[in-house]
């Protein structure tokens, strides 16, 4: 639902109401939208093997996400009118001074990146931050880094979706936290209404990895998470040593191999006739020497010699042709063209050319062959191994929660955080997205609008941030000793308001009680845990 825009009033945000709740919020009614992200128990822990197979390789493949709704140009217009009294929840977990992967310690550790895999198959990243929620299990981001906007109307959620905070260079220090559901406004689910871009997801409590464990065949069966089994070849010292020591039943064993070699050799002394060597048959010489036939092309047929009462190899052995019916004759046609069929093929046709007989031909040349076999014994260790898993805990208990705030007077000065990687519009690219940034700035007194993107009641930053940031918190009221503050905004666009190649602003949509009521709604909502109690993924 649109907003009417009017002239800034008096309507201003003591501190004192910062500390009030969402009961006593005055607002429009709601319209929200919400959509599951990963369901269930199996839905979620796929998607946390996904991320985490082979040392978090998905999440050190993943790139910053630009999504392509940068507006063209901006335009102000007019000041904010909030539709209720203002309102905020405080934030949660006072930050204690420990060490952390996040290398600027002045940063809260309850930012991080979000991760998810478009509709390209491409794993992309973008910043979000844990809020603060009944329980400690909310993460607020930009909501078109949860939903694909590919085009009005079809928006859908984005796969893979996990939140990992304080994350560095494939380091998860807090865990993987896998999102549940997806909470935004309607206009954005449906409309894709940038005036709308801000999301809440509640996510399952976070998992750590504590790797593979071998264990007992029977420990193996018992276990239902993620296991393998794991063979590789032993010396046959090792392999008769481990046998005699565990038994059939133990990790070792042996597999015995029957080879056949077959080698073209010179004919036996023993001369044949023609009328000795039946067509069709094979014909033993000595010591184990055969005479095959061989089947070529007509062409290689035509090179080859004529018998001699020898029949040395690759000498003619007779050509064949054979009436077949049309059904054959069209599946030997298939056959020839994908070189699986040597011989030729022929049609008789009636004066009409209709074709009435199908004939195939074959060709085949001598060939004395001898055949020799070998027992091969090779010894293997096999090994089960589980991939134990840790909970990780609720994410609020780990990294704390921005508070919340809505229906706040603008020209105040925010915290904006966010992990930047993109360049500028001159291709100039100061930031890495390796580790977390910010800017501080006040709020935009006026409204930014854009129409290219429906945008006509953003708040505006003054700040040189660039992609990869979107979805950062606002932070209002920011205490850095405790890093903790009231989420009043996230980023959603950026600008180029003097026209000379870099970015210089950051716009965010408002918070007001609309937002409020959707944050009530997905702060109330319970995830759960993925892992079982003996390290398992729960399926």
């Amino acid at each position: 639902m649109k907003r009417i825009l009017l002239p800034a009033g008096g309507a201003v945000l003591a501190t004192g109401l910062l500390a009030a709740g969402l009961a006593g919020t005055a607002q429009a009614a709601p319209d929200w939208a919400t959509d599951p992200l990963a369901n269930n128990n199996a839905a979620a822990t796929s998607v946390a093997q996904y991320w985490s197979a082979s040392n978090n390789a998905a999440l050190k493949s993943a790139t910053a996400y630009y999504h392509d709704a940068a507006p063209t140009s901006w335009k102000s217009g007019g000041g904010y009118s909030p539709d209720g009294k203002p309102g905020a929840v405080l934030p949660t977990g006072e930050e204690k001074v420990v060490a952390t992967k996040v290398k600027n310690i002045n940063l809260p550790k309850n930012i991080g990146k979000v991760f998810w895999t478009d509709k390209q198959g491409k794993n992309r990243w973008a910043s979000g931050a844990s809020i603060q929620s009944k329980y400690r299990n909310l993460v607020v981001t930009a909501a078109h880094n949860v939903y694909d906007t590919a085009g009005v109307g079809d928006a859908e959620v984005l796969k893979n979706w996990v939140f990992v905070p304080g994350y560095y260079q494939g380091k998860t220090p807090y865990g993987i936290y896998v999102g549940k559901t997806a909470w935004t406004h309607y206009d954005f689910d449906v409309y894709e209404d940038y005036d709308r871009d801000y999301a809440f997801v509640t996510v399952y409590n976070g998992v750590f990895y504590g790797g593979d464990k071998v264990v007992t065949p029977a420990e193996y069966d018992k276990f239902v998470g993620s296991k393998y089994v794991d063979i590789k070849e032993v010396s046959a010292d090792e392999g008769a040593a481990g046998l005699a020591k565990y038994g059939p039943e133990g990790p070792y064993y042996k597999e015995d191999t029957v080879a056949t070699n077959v080698e073209t050799v010179n004919p036996p002394q023993k001369y044949f006739t023609w009328q000795s060597v039946k067509p069709y048959l094979t014909k033993d010489g000595k010591d184990g020497v055969k005479l095959l036939t061989v089947e070529v092309t007509s062409y290689d047929y035509q090179k080859a010699p004529n018998h001699t009462p020898k029949f040395d190899n690759g000498e003619k052995a007779y050509s064949d042709k054979d009436s077949i019916s049309q059904e054959t004759y069209k599946q030997l046609l298939a056959e020839k063209a994908a070189g699986k069929f040597l011989g030729e093929l022929t049609a008789k046709k009636d004066k009409n050319g209709t074709e009435i007989e199908w004939y195939k031909t074959q060709y085949f040349i001598v060939k004395w062959v001898k055949s020799t076999t070998a027992t091969t014994t090779k010894w293997f260790l096999k090994t089960h191994h589980i991939e134990i898993s840790k909970d990780a805990g609720r994410l609020g208990d780990n990294v704390g929660g921005q508070g919340f705030a809505w229906n706040q007077k603008t020209g105040q000065a925010v915290f904006v955080f966010g992990y930047p990687e993109g360049p500028h519009p001159d291709g100039d690219k100061p930031y890495t997205g390796i580790t977390p940034k910010w800017v501080y700035g006040k709020t935009s007194g006026k409204v930014y609008v854009s129409a290219a993107q429906k945008i006509e009641e953003h708040i505006g930053v003054k700040g040189a941030l660039t992609p990869g940031a979107d979805g950062g918190p606002w932070v209002l009221k920011y205490n850095n000793n405790k890093r903790l503050g009231y989420v009043n905004g996230v980023t959603s666009q950026f600008g180029d308001q003097d026209g000379n190649g870099r970015y210089d602003l950051i716009t965010s949509a408002y918070f007001d009680g609309e937002t409020a009521d959707i944050y009530k709604k997905a702060a109330n909502v319970w995830s759960g845990r993925i892992v079982g109690p003996n390290g398992e993924l729960y399926k």
